[in-house]
């Protein structure tokens, strides 16, 4: 199959209340040859890194849980969502966005991370590449209280769960964050406990 070519790229921009939400009009090369003219809506949050915190010993992950107004408008009784550690990088490097999250979120202070794949959460639509890493935590490494920064009103609740009950929320529908999903199968497909 040829990668088709795209041609005649012309951007509108539709909100940058938050982030910014584009309308994008564009002309696509389709595998016969022909041309064909498209338009899609793209909304660039930046991107992104997320963390699973896991204590191999203790047999831990540390999640979060936090208020998903998104969530909420699609059904979620609560808005009520428990994720990973994650942030927008910012413009920093993603390995020192996420020590930086763990520390605001969590108040965990973790020095080493490990990246250890990347993805895009939803092509379709966003443009966020999210950048995934692992690191360990012990009690050592709490260095306050955790909850998020202030100023991003994030009210974040910090949960310590045993590995194996954290895996058993996905089937149990208590866990649906994608990120979430993925590095807890990632913990497991990797033996990390």
């Amino acid at each position: 199959m040829k990668n088709g070519q795209v041609r005649n790229i012309k951007k509108d921009v539709l909100s940058d209340h938050w982030y910014t939400l584009q309308k994008i009009s564009f002309e696509y090369e389709r595998e016969d040859g022909t041309w064909e003219k498209q338009v899609r809506e793209v909304y660039d949050r930046g991107n992104g890194a997320a963390i699973l915190l896991y204590n191999k010993s203790k047999g831990t992950v540390i999640l979060t849980k936090q208020f998903r107004m998104p969530t909420y408008l699609n059904g979620n009784p609560t808005g009520m969502m428990i994720e990973v550690c994650a942030g927008v990088l910012d413009g920093d490097h993603p390995e020192d966005c996420i020590r930086k999250e763990v520390e605001e979120e969590t108040g965990y202070r973790v020095d080493e991370v490990q990246k250890v794949f990347e993805s895009y959460m939803s092509p379709g639509s966003v443009s966020e590449i999210l950048h995934f890493f692992i690191g360990q935590y012990n009690e050592q490494m709490k260095i306050g209280e955790g909850g998020g920064a202030a100023h991003e009103t994030e009210n974040i609740e910090i949960l310590e769960y045993v590995f194996e009950d954290a895996l058993s929320m996905i089937d149990q529908g208590a866990i649906k964050d994608a990120k979430t999903i993925m590095l807890l199968q990632y913990a497991k497909v990797n033996q990390l406990f």
